[in-house]
């Protein structure tokens, strides 16, 4: 077994076995031994709205609590800090006694971060699936293509769409689209000679989530020559003309227009 199927199959395990599930993908539920966690457990807003922030920044290492705190609340006040650090420590471990440490949020000093080897994240397990995948697209493409499929599944929408609107969630939710998008345009190509059908459902997918990713109009153009329909291709040629003219007043990519060009001479 190759390093990359072993890491494969320990993020599946991982998936399996972890105590502490987090969903951020289309929606924010907490599940802890596989019970969902309900917004009374929860309680005031900031617990959750803390807990957010570190899975959020969970890359980023060891944070001082004045750097959350100005990140996520108007008003830095030490005692709202305490008091959702304590309601995640009381979620997440409602029986730990009060003289052991947490096991999911780590302290050093006056910093915090999530203990990432005890929780499951959904983001993280995209993440870490699609690294898989890119790293043995050439050389082990059976698990490149297991790999996107897996992390595609995981993906059911934006990245904690509960704070739409704050600052500190938008980059990481333009992150993770922008990077399954890539991940279905590999995933697309790597299967359309022998699924075509399947290459444009996911070429679609990609579509719904940005219409002007031109990568997904050529994948579908090619699946529809594959499988013979050319009328389609010339069709889906022509949408993708027509939405770039009228979101950007452009023409689309020379690699297009040629995939146009070779499909008119079938």
């Amino acid at each position: 077994m190759s390093e990359y199927e072993q890491q494969f199959v320990q993020l599946i395990k991982k998936q399996k076995t972890a105590l502490i599930k987090v969903f951020t993908l289309g929606r924010f539920e907490v599940l802890r031994e596989n019970d969902l966690i309900s917004s009374k457990d929860w309680g005031r807003d900031r617990t959750i709205q803390l807990f957010q922030f570190l899975i959020t920044a969970r890359h980023r290492g060891s944070l001082h609590k004045e750097q959350i705190m100005d990140r996520i609340w108007e008003e830095d006040i030490d005692q709202n800090f305490k008091v959702a650090l304590h309601g995640i420590n009381k979620v997440l471990e409602p029986g730990r006694p009060s003289r052991v440490e947490p096991r999911y949020v780590i302290r050093q000093g006056n910093t915090y971060q999530l203990n990432q080897n005890e929780i499951w994240i959904d983001v993280d397990h995209v993440d870490k699936l699609i690294e898989i995948a890119n790293n043995c697209l050439r050389d082990i493409p059976h698990l490149a293509i297991e790999a996107y499929r897996e992390a595609i599944k995981t993906y059911k929408g934006d990245y904690l769409p509960n704070r739409i609107y704050e600052d500190w969630s938008s980059e990481e939710r333009e992150r993770i689209q922008i990077l399954v998008m890539g991940a279905m345009m590999n995933l697309s190509e790597l299967i359309v000679e022998e699924q075509p059908l399947e290459s444009v459902r996911i070429a679609d997918e990609a579509l719904q989530m940005d219409h002007a990713w031109e990568d997904a109009y050529r994948i579908k153009m090619k699946a529809y020559i594959k499988r013979g329909n050319r009328p389609m291709a010339i069709k889906t040629y022509e949408q993708c003309t027509q939405v770039l003219q009228q979101e950007f007043g452009i023409n689309p990519l020379p690699e297009t227009t040629r995939l146009f060009e070779q499909i008119m001479k079938v």
